[in-house]
Order: C-alpha cells, then sequence, then structure tokens
C-alpha cells in the first residue's frame, strides 16, 4: 500500500442502478487515491434513490485513520490479510458493512456485519463458503501455521450448523429404524465436516462422502445393519 494520498480529498459521490452499484462506483473513484481500500475505511450515506424505482446516489467518505492503520498492517500477519482480503470483497460487492476480526488459539474468524448480507452469504451458503476458502488461502499462503479460518455474516454460520445438526439427527434416526445408508443432501465440504464432526462421537453410526463436487454427499450408516 502507498504511504498519504496526494490530495486531501477524502469524499466522493456517484451514482448507480442500485445502491451497491453506487457505492461500488464511489469507492473506485476514491481508491485511485486511497490504495487499498477496504470496506472498513469507507462510510456510505445515501443521497437519493436506492428503493429498486430510480438510480440511487451516494456520497463515500473516507476515514484516513483507518486507512493508514490498514497500512501498517503486516503483510505477513494472517490476521491482517484475512482482514482486508474480506473488506475487498465487502466493498467489491457493494455492501454497506463492516468487518470485524477475532483470533484464537484455533482459528481466525471474520465476521460481516450490517444490513442486507444476503448477497454475501448467497444460496445455501456457497458464496460466503468460497470467501472463506479464499480467505484461508490468503492467511496462510506465506507461512507453515494452518489456524481455520471461519468468515461469517449475519450469524450464518450458527444459523446453518444448527439446520445441519438437524438433519444428521434425522438422518441417523432413518439408518438405525430401516437398518440402511442414508444420504444427506449435497453439501460443500466446509458443511459435510460440521455433520461429521457432529456424528464422530455416535458409536452407532458412521459417515463417509460418496460422489464428486459440487454434488458430493455425506452418507450416514448404521454400524450393524
Amino acid at each position: 500500500m502507498s504511504a498519504e494520498p496526494d490530495s486531501s480529498r477524502t469524499e466522493a459521490e456517484a451514482e448507480g442502478s442500485s445502491l451497491g452499484e453506487a457505492r461500488w462506483n464511489a469507492a473506485l473513484e476514491l481508491e485511485a487515491e486511497f490504495p487499498g481500500l477496504t470496506a472498513d475505511c469507507v462510510r456510505f450515506e445515501t443521497l437519493s434513490g436506492g428503493d429498486g424505482a430510480a438510480a440511487a446516489r451516494v456520497r463515500a467518505t473516507v476515514d484516513v485513520e483507518a486507512w493508514r492503520r490498514l497500512g501498517r498492517e503486516d503483510p505477513d500477519d494472517p490476521v491482517g490479510r484475512v482482514r482486508a482480503f474480506v473488506g475487498r470483497v465487502v466493498l467489491g460487492l457493494g455492501l454497506s458493512a463492516r468487518v470485524e476480526v477475532e483470533e484464537t488459539e484455533e482459528e481466525i474468524r471474520a465476521t460481516v456485519k450490517g444490513d442486507d448480507l444476503g448477497l454475501l452469504i448467497g444460496r445455501h451458503g456457497a458464496t460466503i463458503d468460497a470467501i472463506q476458502h479464499l480467505a484461508a488461502r490468503v492467511a496462510h499462503r506465506a507461512t507453515q501455521e494452518r489456524k481455520r479460518v471461519v468468515v461469517d455474516a449475519a450469524g450464518y454460520r450458527e444459523r446453518r450448523q444448527a439446520v445441519l445438526h438437524r438433519q444428521a439427527e434425522r438422518a441417523v434416526a432413518d439408518a438405525l429404524a430401516f437398518r440402511r445408508p442414508v444420504e444427506l443432501e449435497p453439501m460443500s465440504a466446509a458443511d459435510r465436516k460440521i455433520v461429521h464432526d457432529y456424528l464422530s462421537g455416535r458409536g452407532e453410526v458412521t459417515t463417509h462422502s460418496e460422489g464428486e463436487e459440487p454434488d458430493r454427499r455425506l452418507v450416514v450408516s448404521p454400524v450393524r445393519l
């Protein structure tokens, strides 16, 4: 990231067919002077439109101190790389949201907080799972350490885990009642791991995966057929 911008301009106004497009266009104007700009460094104000009936116009204002702090982050720091990467995705999607990153001994968790985050999550979590996969690769590109990286938004991970646990319980019940393997719906690798870990302590069933991506699915089998 470069040092200081060449001018004192910290605001830009732009239009778009939607609020997201207008925010993206305004941010693009500012990024020329603030390289590496992320959503955490920008405040958006809706000036007009945005209700689906007319073009939207917004004003974007850079938090210069936040941008400077981002520039001082160690490029070899996995936490900093995750924060910058997810922030860039949020900005690229035109979302008005902030990214909070926490690190524990086991994982690096990036949580996106804001409104209307459905675009970030995607259908059945496909988009946020892809972002999480890429964030993990970005985090560990220059280090041997391999902490788990989690990207969450609007409590999606907790809700998805609850749904997967219920599906797992139904599969176990059917497998034991009918004494046959039960296939779950196709899932991402992340979702399959959640179910596998959840059932790993259940001595009456085993789990394995079958099929090819993106239709790969988990199979729950009773130990005794």
